[in-house]
C-alpha cells in the first residue's frame, strides 16, 4: 500500500511540471525572457546584446529549487539588459524537444551564453562552473561582456576596462555636460564594472573605473580606501562622494540620485532640472522627500470621492458594502485635519444609519461638498500634489497619493490597534489591506493595475498574520510594482521608480549578503513606522477651511492650520471632534431616512429647513390647543344636558 501511494504521489508531482512547467516556474511577470523553439534562434542570433540562457526541465527537481535563484539573478541585473539579457527555455515542453537536441542539451539545468552579434550557426558556450550562486553568475556575465572585442562589443555596452591616471587626471577642473564618477578599486573587484552596468540606462553621468595600483592617481585624488567614488561635477569642481557603505548598491543609488541623472529612454522628451519642470507644471512646490504631506492625502480623498467614485451613479450590494467599509476605516484611522476627519465620520455615520440597500451617489457628493452647511466639515476641492507631484501632467499624482494613503493607514492601525473594533469592518488580521484590495478591485480606474494587484493579493495576502506584517506586505508589494514599471512610459524621469526607501533615507535598511543586496526587514519596519507616523506628517500646503466669524478672536491667526504631530496633534483633533459632535448627531437624526439629503439636492438650504421645522412645531402646538379647547367645551355641554334631563 505504501509503495502504491508513493507511485501515485510521484505521478501527481511530475505531471503538472510536464504540462505547464514554464508557466509554473517562470511567468511573464518575472524580469527575464521566456524563449521557445520558435524564438530562440531569432533572439540570440545577431543580437545587439549578449545572452545568458538557462535550459531547464520543469520535471527536474533541482531546476524547480533553482528557479528562485535565477529569478533573483534576473532582477539583480535587470538594468543590464541592453548589454546582456537573461532568458529561459523549458526542454520538457514538447515543442522544444528538437531545439534542445540541436543545442546539445543533455543535463538540466544547462547554462549557455551567446556573444553579441553571434552567427546563426552559433550554438552558444556552455558554462561549466560548479558555483551557480547569484554573485558568481553575475561575475560571469561581466566577464562575458569584457571578453568582447572593441569591434563586436554590445551596441550599448560602455568600456569596462580600467582607465589610467594619464586619461583621468586631465579631466580635473574641466567643465562638461555630465557628471563623471571615478570608481577606484582593487584589481580583483567587480564593483566598478557592476556599477557601470547598473547605470547603463541612465543619462547625465559617466562611470569610469580605475585601479588601486595606479599610484599617481591615488596621490592626486588622495584616496586611501577601496572601493571609493571620486565625483567630477559639470561645473568643474571635484570631490569625494561619501557613501555610508562601500557596496555596489549604495554606489549605484548615490549616482542615480544626482540632479539631472535620469533614465535615457525618457531624457529626450522630459526635463532634466526642476527649473525646467516649473515651466511644465505650475506652481512647482518645493518639498522634503523625507516628509509625508497631508496635502497629498487630502487630494487623494478629493479625487477618490469626487472623481473616481462619482462615475458610479448608484451604489448597491457589494459596491455599497465596500464603500461603507472604506469610509469607516478612513474615518477611524485618517490622521489629517479635524475637518476632514469629521467629514468622514459624518459620512460613515450616515451610511451606517441608512436602511436603504441602494443609494444614489449624488447624495454622497452632497455631503462631501457640505451642502448641508455642517460646521467643521470640509474637504478641499483641488488637486494639491506636493510629495506626489510629477514633472508633467499625467505622471505620479493620484496613484502615488493612494499608495501613500494606505501606507499611512497601515501604520496608524498598528499604532491604534483597537480603532476598528466594533465598526463592522471585520476582515481578519489585515483589515486595511483587505479593504484596499476590495476597493481597488471594485472602484480603481486602472483596470489592468487592479488585476495585477488582485493577483499579488491572491498569492500572498492570506499569509499576513499581524499588523507589523501588514505594513511590510504593502511595502514589498509597492516595491514590486515599482520594479515592474521602472523605465516604462509612466515612470517619471525626475522621480524614477527604484527600490525604496533609498540609501539616503535609510542606509540601515540595506545590506549585502554574498555580494547580493538584501533588506534588513527589522530596520525597514522601524523606518516605515517613523516615516508614515503622525510626527512625520507635514501640514505645509494643506488647504484649510475659512474660520467661522465667532472664532476670529481666538489666539490662532486666521487661516492658519494647527500644526504639530504625535500626541499633541491627536489631542487637538479629539477636542475639535468633541466640540462638534452634538451638532453632527442632530443633523444625522434628522437625516437618517435620507429625506434631508433629498431636500438639499433640490436646493433647500439649512434656513429653509429650519423654517419648515419651526412651522411644523407651531402647527402641532396649535392643533393640540384646539384639541384641548374643544375637549373642555364638550365636557361642559354634556354636564348641562345631563342637569336639564334630571
Amino acid at each position: 500500500m505504501f509503495r502504491l501511494w508513493f507511485k501515485v504521489a510521484a505521478v501527481l508531482w511530475l505531471v503538472p511540471g510536464t504540462l505547464g512547467g514554464a508557466a509554473r516556474l517562470y511567468t511573464e511577470e518575472d524580469p527575464l525572457v521566456i524563449l521557445s523553439s520558435g524564438s530562440l534562434r531569432t533572439t540570440v542570433s545577431n543580437s545587439s546584446s549578449a545572452w545568458l540562457v538557462q535550459f531547464f526541465s520543469s520535471w527536474c527537481g533541482h531546476c524547480i529549487q533553482y528557479s528562485g535563484t535565477w529569478k533573483a539573478l534576473a532582477g539583480d541585473v535587470q538594468e543590464w539588459q541592453e548589454a546582456i539579457s537573461v532568458g529561459v527555455l523549458d526542454c520538457a515542453q514538447e515543442e522544444n524537444f528538437d531545439v534542445c537536441k540541436e543545442f546539445s542539451i543533455k543535463f538540466y539545468p544547462t547554462f549557455k551564453y551567446f556573444r553579441a552579434h553571434s552567427l546563426p550557426t552559433d550554438r552558444g558556450t556552455t558554462y561549466k562552473g560548479a558555483d551557480r550562486e547569484i554573485q558568481s553568475v553575475r561575475q560571469l556575465m561581466v566577464n562575458i561582456l569584457q571578453n568582447h572585442t572593441r569591434m563586436d562589443r554590445p551596441q550599448h555596452c560602455p568600456p569596462l576596462e580600467p582607465y589610467s591616471s594619464a586619461e583621468l587626471l586631465p579631466l580635473l577642473g574641466q567643465r562638461s555636460d555630465n557628471f563623471t564618477a571615478i570608481i577606484v578599486e582593487e584589481p580583483d573587484s567587480y564593483v566598478g564594472r557592476e556599477v557601470i552596468l547598473d547605470l547603463l540606462q541612465y543619462s547625465g553621468v559617466q562611470v569610469r573605473r580605475a585601479l588601486s595600483s595606479d599610484l599617481p592617481l591615488l596621490d592626486a585624488l588622495k584616496i586611501s580606501t577601496f572601493p571609493s567614488i571620486y565625483l567630477l561635477q559639470p561645473n568643474g569642481t571635484h570631490t569625494h562622494l561619501h557613501s555610508d557603505k562601500k557596496l555596489r548598491f549604495f554606489f549605484s543609488s548615490l549616482l542615480k540620485a544626482l540632479p539631472g541623472v535620469q533614465r535615457r529612454s525618457q531624457a529626450a522628451s522630459s526635463s532634466s532640472s526642476v527649473g525646467q519642470v516649473e515651466a511644465l507644471q505650475e506652481p512647482w512646490r518645493d518639498f522634503d522627500r523625507s516628509k509625508v504631506y497631508l496635502a497629498d492625502l487630502d487630494s487623494a480623498l478629493h479625487y477618490l470621492l469626487r472623481v473616481e467614485m462619482a462615475t458610479h451613479t448608484t451604489l448597491e450590494g457589494e459596491e455599497l458594502q465596500v464603500f461603507k467599509d472604506f469610509v469607516t476605516m478612513v474615518a477611524k484611522l485618517y490622521p489629517g485635519g479635524a475637518w476632514v476627519v469629521k467629514l468622514m465620520e459624518t459620512l460613515s455615520d450616515w451610511l451606517l444609519s441608512l436602511p436603504l440597500q441602494r443609494i444614489p451617489y449624488q447624495a454622497v457628493l452632497d455631503l462631501v461638498d457640505n451642502k448641508m452647511r455642517i460646521s467643521g466639515v470640509y474637504l478641499g476641492a483641488e488637486l494639491h500634489w506636493v510629495g506626489c507631484q510629477g514633472s508633467r501632467a499625467g505622471l505620479r499624482g493620484y496613484p502615488c497619493s493612494l499608495w501613500t494613503l494606505f501606507h499611512v493607514l497601515t501604520v496608524r492601525h498598528e499604532a491604534t490597534p483597537t480603532a476598528l473594533d466594533n465598526t463592522g469592518v471585520q476582515l481578519g488580521s489585515a483589515p486595511v489591506l483587505q479593504v484596499m484590495r476590495r476597493y481597488i478591485r471594485t472602484f480603481f480606474g486602472c483596470e489592468v493595475c487592479g488585476r495585477h494587484f488582485e493577483q499579488t493579493a491572491a498569492d500572498s495576502l492570506d499569509s499576513v498574520q499581524s499588523r507589523e506584517e501588514q505594513i511590510l506586505w504593502l511595502w514589498r508589494t509597492h516595491n514590486r510594482v515599482n520594479n515592474r514599471l521602472a523605465g516604462s512610459l509612466s515612470d517619471d524621469p525626475l522621480f524614477p521608480k527604484s527600490p525604496w526607501p533609498s540609501t539616503s533615507l535609510c542606509s540601515s535598511c540595506h545590506e549585502e549578503k554574498n555580494g547580493v543586496h538584501v533588506w534588513n526587514h527589522d530596520n525597514v519596519l522601524h523606518f516605515l513606522q517613523r516615516h508614515y507616523g503622525n510626527a512625520n506628517l507635514s501640514p505645509r500646503y494643506s488647504l484649510t477651511p475659512p474660520p467661522p466669524p465667532e472664532r476670529a478672536q481666538s489666539g490662532r491667526p486666521e487661516g492658519q492650520e494647527p500644526r504639530g504631530g504625535g500626541r499633541g496633534r491627536e489631542e487637538e483633533l479629539r477636542h475639535g471632534n468633541q466640540a462638534a459632535r452634538e451638532e453632527q448627531r442632530e443633523v444625522l437624526v434628522r437625516s437618517s431616512s435620507g429625506s434631508v439629503w433629498i431636500l438639499g439636492s433640490l436646493g433647500f438650504n439649512s434656513v429653509d429647513m429650519s423654517l419648515c421645522v419651526l412651522l411644523y412645531v407651531s402647527s402641532c402646538l396649535v392643533l393640540m390647543l384646539l384639541f384641548f379647547f374643544f375637549k373642555v367645551r364638550s365636557r361642559r355641554w354634556k354636564l348641562r344636558t345631563a342637569r336639564l334631563h334630571v
